[in-house]
């Protein structure tokens, strides 16, 4: 399987990514979410060392012309790991992706998929399977199509109903 890198380099006109956990535990994040938990506050420029890949990544993917959008479906009251993630998201939108906050109860009438993937060119999908806990679980790519276009639809569906980053509020 290619690695995540490699997919988003494979990207030619866009990557979408919908995320619909209230919270995620990737060990990555731990200590700089015990942080926040502490102070109240994120270190977004310059960006936290688990982060830099990251945005070094998007720069090149939105450089290439290829357009990164990322929605979230979330609780609200939100969780306290969404109150961490959305202080964090001003780093993923100095990267160069666009992000939106769709409350879960206007999400009720629309039919999406049963885990959070990302969608490269409208067609390779890689589901992101998480355990119980919000811990990473192994990965699962792709390419068929009738899958990739319920991913397409649901996140378009998801996109026009979302709030984008500057507006949403955190309940």
């Amino acid at each position: 399987m290619r690695t995540f890198d490699e997919l988003l380099d494979s990207a030619q006109q866009s990557a979408v990514h919908l995320e619909m956990r209230d919270v995620y535990a990737v060990d990555y994040e731990s200590p700089h979410f015990t942080q926040w938990r502490e102070s109240g506050t994120r270190t977004l420029d310059p960006p936290p060392d688990y982060f830099r890949d990251w945005v070094q990544l998007i720069r090149r993917t939105v450089a290439r012309g290829v357009t990164v959008r990322r929605a979230r479906v979330v609780s609200e009251p939100v969780t306290e790991y969404i109150r961490y993630e959305h202080a964090g998201t001003p780093i993923n939108i100095a990267a160069g992706e666009q992000v939106r906050w769709l409350p879960r109860r206007r999400a009720s009438d629309l039919a999406l998929p049963g885990n959070d993937f990302w969608l490269i060119d409208g067609q390779v999908i890689r589901w992101n399977h998480f355990t119980g806990d919000g811990g990473l679980a192994d990965p699962e790519m792709s390419d068929d199509p009738a899958a990739a276009k319920l991913c397409a639809t649901a996140f378009e569906a998801v996109w026009q109903r979302a709030i984008p980053h500057d507006t949403y509020e955190i309940r």
